[in-house]
């Protein structure tokens, strides 16, 4: 009976290691792999590659375009307008502020025929040196002698008696004649903001990139560079413009010379 006793002794701490097992269920409860979840989260999954191809197409800094794409998920198109908004919203908060430094630039088209001079302002003389800032002088040099229709900086210089005129133009046209009255007021106005845009510096397409404005464009420059920047006034120059030729009959010139007339 005592060897039954001994035996039964010995097989317990086998059944109290069986029974214990359980207990390590608690380490399925934190994820190793937690700490590197959170990481890769709190960087948006946005890579090296993405901030690379962003600035490269937009010329905005390294922080801005990592600030743009974990905006927007991502998304690079939606990246590149966040940023222009971003450049326009920084323009606007510069709008209060004196832009009284710059520089005058010129262009002279290849062959001599067009030439440019053009006035861009900044608040500083120290940005006015800067290389961000002579391109884009230089740029909007280029834009104008590439834009023979414009003649104004801005619609809002368009003087009021040539929005008159092409109102007075636009309301004798035949194609408005039996619309109604409300439809024809749409019309008139459509027609003529796009006429005073097509005079108009800042709302013309961007020479360089299309699918943006030159407005849109020097407001990325004034957001990059921290400045209030501004485009006052420009000429341009059209070789032999306003000069009326004398047409002359060769043959009879020929035959004058030749004493036939």
């Amino acid at each position: 009976m005592a060897k039954k006793s001994k035996k039964s002794d010995k097989a317990a701490p086998k059944a109290e290691a069986k029974a214990a097992t359980p207990v390590e269920a608690p380490q399925a409860a934190a994820p190793v792999e937690a700490p590197q979840a959170e990481a890769k989260k709190a960087a948006g999954g946005i890579s090296a590659a993405q901030v690379k191809q962003l600035r490269d197409q937009t010329g905005a800094g390294m922080m801005d375009c990592k600030k743009a794409l974990n905006e927007t998920n991502g998304d690079l198109e939606e990246a590149i307008a966040w940023l222009r908004q971003k450049g326009i919203a920084s323009a606007e908060k510069k709008a209060g502020r004196v832009a009284a430094e710059g520089l005058v630039g010129s262009y002279i088209h290849t062959g001599g025929r067009v030439g440019v001079l053009v006035e861009v302002n900044c608040e500083t003389d120290f940005v006015a040196r800067r290389d961000e800032f002579q391109e884009l002088v230089r740029n909007v040099a280029m834009q104008i002698a590439a834009c023979p229709n414009v003649e104004y900086v801005r619609v809002a210089d368009i003087p009021q008696a040539f929005v008159d005129s092409e109102k007075a133009i636009e309301m004798s046209r035949d194609d408005l004649g039996n619309k109604p009255e409300a439809i024809k007021a749409k019309i008139i106005e459509g027609r003529i903001e796009k006429r005073l845009k097509e005079i108009a510096l800042l709302d013309q397409p961007y020479v360089k990139d299309q699918s943006i404005t030159v407005d849109e464009m020097v407001k990325q420059v004034s957001g990059q560079i921290g400045e209030k920047i501004e485009v006052r006034r420009f000429s341009r120059f059209v070789l032999g413009e306003g000069i009326e030729k004398k047409e002359t009959d060769f043959a009879a010139e020929v035959a004058a010379q030749t004493g036939q007339a």
